[in-house]
């Protein structure tokens, strides 16, 4: 049977149709396709409730005055007598928060909490112990692996003082307080292993409490800390 060309070319019509919809049948939608190609993985690192161990060690042998003398309103001076500190930090971190934020600021937060032990390398005490409480802001760029990072912690401890047995610019009581404030970069291997370096800063004192008796000259130091991390429990993945 013969057609004529209007038959011929309606036949062309419904094959081209036929094939083209055949081709859209085993494709993924463009919606679908956009969003894979704009995932962040580290949503998958940096999420809402969870939790992650980590262990930091530092050596912080630069002496320098209280950073916070003009509000106590104590001479900004470096004693004479002088430290190494060498603390070894175990923490329990909590992240409050999913990743939020413009542009530089965009991240999230940790809730920091630790056990610590201090070694004194240079100086008449020679170790300390503490239990620390604080907070880490995470500045986090999209695809980004290294992330930078400010963190702020303080907390309670036990020192063996040596102003008591005479030791002038020493501790004057073993119960103390300590001030950690750093700043330093995170590299993320995985969503669950990472590693972390920066510097950081170390105050130690008393606030006061064995004065008159004995002055309170506090311990100001420091130097770079580096760390390891490990989440605990399942893996989460979030498309947000």
């Amino acid at each position: 049977m013969r057609l004529g060309r209007p038959a011929m070319f309606a036949l062309l019509l419904a094959l081209f149709a036929h094939a083209v919809h055949g081709q859209d049948s085993t494709t993924s939608p463009p919606d679908k396709a956009r969003r894979d190609s704009k995932l962040d993985f580290n949503r998958t690192i940096y999420y809402k409730n969870k939790l992650e161990f980590s262990v930091e060690t530092g050596w912080l042998p630069n002496n320098i005055p209280f950073v916070f003398d003009f509000i106590v309103n104590s001479p900004y001076t470096q004693w004479p007598l002088h430290y190494t500190l060498v603390p070894t930090i175990a923490s329990l971190r909590w992240q409050i928060d999913n990743i939020w934020g413009w542009k530089f600021l965009r991240g999230n937060t940790d809730f920091i909490f630790s056990g610590s032990y201090t070694d004194v390398a240079r100086g008449p005490e020679t170790r300390y112990f503490a239990f620390d409480y604080g907070i880490r802001r995470n500045f986090i760029q999209p695809n980004w692996r290294i992330v930078p990072y400010f963190d702020a912690r303080g907390g309670v401890g036990d020192i063996n003082a040596k102003g008591p047995a005479g030791v002038y610019y020493a501790q004057g009581q073993d119960l103390t307080f300590t001030l950690m404030m750093g700043s330093g970069a995170r590299y993320n291997f995985n969503p669950r292993y990472s590693i972390s370096a920066g510097m950081t800063y170390m105050h130690v004192s008393n606030f006061y409490l064995s004065e008159p008796k004995y002055e309170d000259f506090g311990i100001n130091v420091y130097g770079p800390i580096l760390g390891v991390y490990m989440r605990l429990g399942k893996d989460k993945h979030s498309e947000r």
